[in-house]
């Protein structure tokens, strides 16, 4: 299968970004509904209930992202039988861990009274809304979980970006319409295990529109197998990371600072997560073509890409970050109101946890291109432990800035170098680590740097409410970027980077003409 890799980024994104768009702004409807309707507290129960779920969801043991790479050879390559063999296996073991959940979130169940704390609100039926949360983690499990695995390596995303947008828009309207004419939570609740299934039938369905000789039959050989399952075990260990760092500090938030508290931490990281979903669908949609990439083009045309990527990247992630510290205090003033703010000292631990989460975010696509993961199983248990140790540690001093603190602390000192070592010894054996991790602390310096411009600058703005958010977001939008022209102009990286872009658009005006 031919892929132009360009094209399909281009597409995925498209989709990808109208997708996130909404869904940034329809939750953000929908929390606002739930916190000025019902409160705080009622918000904190769906972050711990979340939180549990993710934790839960680690029975998924990273199966499907082992799966989606090991369809981007056969893919390449038009091998049909061992597509339809891989699906099968994925459709099995999906089922299987998803019973998995079930049982896992069963036996949870004694439990919740002690997680979610003496301030639950008294109308809460705690198994009902802990049940729904469970289906809704449970969907994808049983209702074609391959398909979607298809539209993800065939690199058409934008399928899934369809079906999501399609369910959000059911959700948003089922989920406003409890709040503003009942005020009922558990009619609220209802809407996520709705949502869930039908996003899942709808790729099923887009799937097999576009890929309909690719359906679930056959065997894998042995030696298949094993490198999935190896593949699996790595996997579950970088899972871990990613779903214990976020459910841990909130779970940290709740233990020593109970449910309002968590509130108002799933406000702030709501904003940040929210910005991060707009940059995963960069990486999203360029996954399958750095895959597709890996298996078919030489490791120096990666290394150059690499560097290139991470440049524009960084300057994207430079721009988010000024506009998280400058904008974050008001736009949470007009949204929650003064009592639920953190200090700027909180504030800045966010900036700087965004920051060093998406500073990796380029070279994990090629890392998991090339299925480095059982490799990475030490470094991501280890920062695992690290932001653990560190949560306990800090969250008794320092208070939720502690907890902030200590999961960027964990990504800085113990994630990002270590798995950068470990990229450059297995697929770019004859370049230097240093050399890629030094313009790394050049662009996060630069960063720094921009955000403390824009800073000033916004400081010296008066005007308050809407008219100053708008105001403040073109100086923190231009400042870092401006600081990255004047600093990089004229260096090998920017002409490539300009090449690289004058490239992508050129092809899109060529296409557009036809």
């Amino acid at each position: 299968m031919k892929y132009d890799r360009i094209k399909n980024t281009r597409r995925n994104a498209l989709w990808g970004f109208l997708e996130k768009g909404c869904g940034i702004l329809l939750p953000f409807l929908v929390r606002t509904a739930l916190i000025h309707r019902l409160g705080m507290a009622y918000a904190g129960v769906g972050g711990v209930f979340t939180s549990v779920l993710q934790v839960l969801s680690l029975a998924e043991l990273g199966l499907g992202s082992a799966v989606v790479y090991s369809l981007y050879r056969p893919l390449a390559e038009d091998d049909t039988g061992k597509i339809c063999a891989l699906l099968r296996f994925y459709r099995n073991m999906y089922r299987a861990l998803g019973t998995a959940v079930l049982v896992l979130g069963v036996v949870l169940f004694p439990f919740l009274p002690r997680i979610t704390g003496a301030d639950l609100p008294p109308d809460v039926a705690l198994g009902g809304v802990y049940g729904a949360y469970l289906l809704h983690a449970a969907a994808g499990y049983f209702v074609f979980p391959e398909r979607k695995a298809l539209l993800q390596s065939a690199q058409r995303t934008d399928a899934i970006s369809r079906a999501a947008l399609l369910m959000r828009l059911f959700s948003f309207a089922g989920q406003m319409a409890a709040l503003l004419l009942s005020r009922n939570y558990h009619v609220y609740i209802l809407f996520l295990p709705l949502s869930a299934l039908g996003d899942q039938l709808l790729c099923a369905f887009a799937a097999k529109r576009l890929y309909p000789s690719y359906i679930c039959r056959g065997s894998l050989d042995a030696s298949s197998r094993r490198d999935i399952l190896e593949k699996t075990k790595g996997l579950f260990v970088h899972r871990l990371l990613g779903q214990t760092r976020n459910a841990a500090d909130q779970l940290f938030v709740s233990a020593f600072f109970g449910l309002t508290a968590v509130g108002m931490y799933g406000n702030y990281f709501y904003i940040l997560q929210s910005v991060r979903s707009l940059l995963d669908v960069i990486t999203f949609s360029m996954s399958a073509g750095v895959g597709n990439s890996a298996v078919s083009e030489s490791a120096e045309k990666n290394y150059r890409d690499l560097n290139t990527f991470t440049f524009l990247y960084e300057a994207l992630c430079a721009v988010c970050a000024a506009c998280l510290l400058c904008l974050y205090q008001h736009f949470m003033l007009l949204w929650c109101g003064e009592s639920a703010l953190f200090s700027l000292d909180t504030v800045i631990a966010f900036c700087v946890y965004f920051y060093v989460w998406t500073m990796g975010d380029i070279k994990s696509q090629y890392a998991d291109a090339r299925g480095l993961w059982w490799k990475n199983r030490f470094r991501t248990a280890c920062e695992a432990l690290a932001n653990i140790a560190l949560n306990a540690l800090l969250a008794r001093w320092l208070g939720v800035f502690g907890i902030v603190i200590a999961t960027a602390i964990s990504i800085l000192l113990v994630g990002f170098p270590w798995s950068t070592m470990i990229l450059f010894r297995d697929f770019f054996p004859g370049r230097s680590p240093w050399r890629y991790m030094a313009d790394q602390a050049l662009y996060a310096l630069l960063a720094a740097a921009g955000c403390a411009l824009s800073f000033v600058l916004c400081g010296l703005i008066p005007t308050g409410g809407i008219g100053g958010l708008l105001l403040r977001l073109p100086v923190c939008a231009l400042c870092p970027a401006l600081l990255w022209v004047v600093c990089f102009f004229g260096t090998s990286r920017f002409r490539e980077a300009v090449s690289f872009l004058r490239r992508a658009l050129s092809r899109q005006v060529r296409e557009g003409r036809r």
